[in-house]
């Protein structure tokens, strides 16, 4: 192909937003960015996203190539009758239809099919979470449904503001608390809350009303669905 030094005309070439180069090497599609501080706010479709700056690496401009026109040199010129293909019948392309992106209860329910756990714990986690919001943004800074702090999402490789990955990793993480607590689901619920220090320091569930007050909606909401 390069022999041929095929001369390639760029037709509508148009900026389209940009990409926020994320610390972790995943790249987010964004409208437009801004800097409020340490913090940098992320607008998106429908909304925006604050992150600490020291969670991105920059920004690069996307652009989009509408259409190109591929021709060879001397294309004016009639070319030798050995290299005419023959005429091919004009067959349209099949329609592919991009897939449905799954809603956050299948996201629940794979990911706690994928590692064993009940659907409805992980549902009840997420609804305490993140009230099933994709895009649900904590005061601390934690992100998405299953709301992961930057942090957390890096050491587990994955890109928080992704649904899927998000939930895949929040799922993946509570298999591993419930795993260190030998099954013990409070414990486990008070160390996805308050951090698994803090269970250390206090011997058990930290007596913090929020974390207090966080196992109880989750276990409401567990055991309150019919079992199977």
């Amino acid at each position: 192909m390069r022999s041929l030094s095929l001369l390639i005309l760029a037709c509508g070439l148009a900026s389209a937003g940009e990409y926020a180069l994320l610390a972790n090497g995943s790249r987010l599609l964004v409208d437009r960015h801004e800097y409020a501080g340490t913090k940098v706010r992320l607008y998106l479709a429908g909304g925006t996203i604050e992150i600490g700056a020291a969670e991105l690496r920059g920004f690069e401009a996307e652009e989009v190539v509408a259409g190109r026109a591929i021709t060879a040199p001397g294309a004016g010129a009639a070319a030798p009758a050995a290299m005419v293909p023959p005429a091919l019948p004009q067959i349209a392309p099949p329609k592919v239809s991009a897939p449905e992106p799954l809603a956050p209860e299948q996201l629940a329910n794979a990911a706690a099919q994928r590692y064993g756990l009940p659907p409805s714990l992980v549902r009840s986690v997420m609804k305490a979470e993140s009230g099933f919001q994709p895009r649900a943004v904590s005061p601390k800074g934690a992100v998405g449904l299953m709301q992961l702090m930057p942090g957390t999402a890096q050491v587990l490789g994955v890109n928080p503001y992704d649904p899927a990955q998000n939930v895949d990793a929040g799922t993946r993480y509570l298999r591993a608390l419930l795993e260190k607590y030998n099954g013990g689901l409070r414990h486990a619920l008070a160390a996805y809350n308050a951090g698994p220090g803090a269970v250390e320091k206090h011997g058990g569930v930290p007596p913090f009303a929020e974390t207090l007050d966080y196992i109880r909606r989750v276990e409401r909401g567990f055991l309150s669905e019919p079992r199977p």
